[in-house]
């Protein structure tokens, strides 16, 4: 790779990196824009665990909007924990105050056998909706499941690039590639 790049005229050297550059500045843009918009200091997410499934599984791809500050039962939110930079996928399983009072919430995996209340930080019964969720989910698009893809695949098409020979192929373990909710 160095080779490369020393084999390059110095106009050609200059190119590439205002392109590279060019590149690295876009994609922040459109990370900071998308924070503006949705309000959320990280508008995509991914599932990092299994306490989700079979809603969620790990490496999904969740889209978050933080504009409503009017949580519902049901609601799936992601959330930090105070001290720790881990985002944590749950259900708001409980609600507390409203209105003039600040809105508390509990929260638990659907996988999960009890609420989240041993995650939270020490001393904290619930998460203060202003302060500790970062936005509730709007939409995903799931992480592929190449395996699943090779398991129903006859085992002489197991090793190419191509899907196998029919629409129906697999079928059992395809899940939607995308979901919006309405907001």
């Amino acid at each position: 790779m160095l080779s490369a790049l020393s084999s390059l005229q110095p106009r050609q050297l200059l190119t590439q990196l205002l392109n590279f550059a060019l590149v690295l500045s876009t994609a922040f843009m459109l990370w900071k824009g998308l924070s503006v918009a949705t309000d959320s200091p990280s508008p995509i997410v991914v599932v990092l665990s299994g306490s989700m499934e079979p809603a969620f599984q790990r490496g999904d791809l969740l889209f978050l909007w933080n504009r409503s500050q009017d949580t519902q039962i049901g609601e799936i939110v992601v959330y930090n924990v105070k001290g720790k930079d881990i985002p944590i996928v749950h259900r708001v399983v409980r609600r507390y105050g409203g209105g003039r009072t600040p809105l508390k919430l509990l929260t638990k995996g659907d996988n999960n056998m009890a609420d989240d209340t041993e995650l939270y930080a020490r001393g904290q019964d619930y998460l203060d909706r202003s302060q500790d969720i970062i936005g509730s989910v709007v939409g995903y698009v799931p992480f592929p499941d190449i395996h699943a893809i090779d398991r129903d695949r006859p085992s002489s098409f197991s090793h190419s690039s191509g899907l196998g020979s029919g629409p129906s192929q697999g079928a059992g373990n395809v899940r939607k590639m995308w979901a919006f909710r309405e907001m």
